[in-house]
């Protein structure tokens, strides 16, 4: 009786079935990396764009950052001078809008800003002190983080 089998042994099955558990064990954290690196450079990236634009809002109001109370407001709408507000531009209202929409914290979710050491509620950091201002972003915890 000539019987051709055809097919993998069994220990050829558990040889691949091990060389692919290595292979994802050296894959799947690449991948948990890369969103992280993702995120962070997001992170970095608004953070430079919202410190640029509160900048240009300081070049056009006398050297005055804007109040925290106020901060997306005057962001996102026209400007005069002394810092009011309109709904659309004209000649009075010349200045801004320095951004489209408010920026959500790519690391905790969150929009708003505080001046708490730690708060949860809030995405941003942000402190004016004259014509000083610290902007940083909010971690999960909502300590402000410094690295950035």
């Amino acid at each position: 009786m000539n019987r051709k089998t055809r097919g993998f042994t069994l220990v050829e099955i558990l040889i691949v079935v091990i060389i692919l558990g290595i292979l994802a064990a050296v894959v799947i954290p690449q991948f948990t990396n890369a969103s992280s690196d993702a995120r962070n450079s997001n992170l970095r990236s608004q953070l430079k764009t919202l410190r640029t634009q509160v900048e240009l809002y300081k070049v056009h109001h006398n050297n005055s950052p804007p109040p925290v109370t106020s901060l997306w407001t005057l962001m996102l709408n026209p400007t005069n001078t002394s810092g009011t507000t309109s709904a659309t531009a004209n000649a009075t209202f010349k200045f801004g809008p320095y951004i489209k929409q408010t920026p959500t914290n790519p690391i905790n979710g969150r929009t708003g800003v505080s001046t708490a050491a730690t708060d949860t509620n809030a995405g941003w950091y942000y402190t004016v002190n004259g014509s000083q201002y610290t902007f940083r972003a909010r971690n999960i915890t909502g300590a402000a983080i410094t690295t950035y």
